[in-house]
């Protein structure tokens, strides 16, 4: 993670400040879904640790990295889209500033997973 990574992070202890509220977010109904498939991801990390641990082939390796990497990208897509069903369709029905707030916000969460 980069510095600026970490300093846009959105933490319990920032979200009030960045205007982002403690209630209920796109992802609630499938919460349990997305930590048993971050579980998964967590697995597939450990699973890389293990291998450099072991001297395993670099290509092997590369192949985990790989695969690690494309299930995070599918879990925020996943994400992401639950974020414009629920938080933007939601500010589009509100209306006024709102909507373009929450429309920056999209537009730069999709820049962020385009440069990784």
């Amino acid at each position: 993670m980069t510095t600026t990574e970490a300093a846009a992070e959105v933490t319990p202890e920032t979200a009030e400040t960045t205007g982002h509220e403690h209630g209920v977010h796109g992802y609630h109904k499938q919460k349990d879904e997305h930590l048993k498939r971050l579980r998964r991801i967590e697995g597939q990390i450990r699973g890389l640790q293990r291998m450099v641990d072991e001297d395993v082939y670099c290509i092997d390796i590369l192949t985990q990295v790989s695969a690690s990497t494309k299930a995070l990208q599918s879990f925020a897509l996943q994400l992401l889209e639950e974020h414009l069903r629920h938080c933007v369709a939601d500010a589009a029905t509100k209306g006024g500033d709102e909507i373009e707030a929450k429309v920056e916000e999209a537009t730069k969460a999709i820049a962020r997973m385009m440069r990784t």
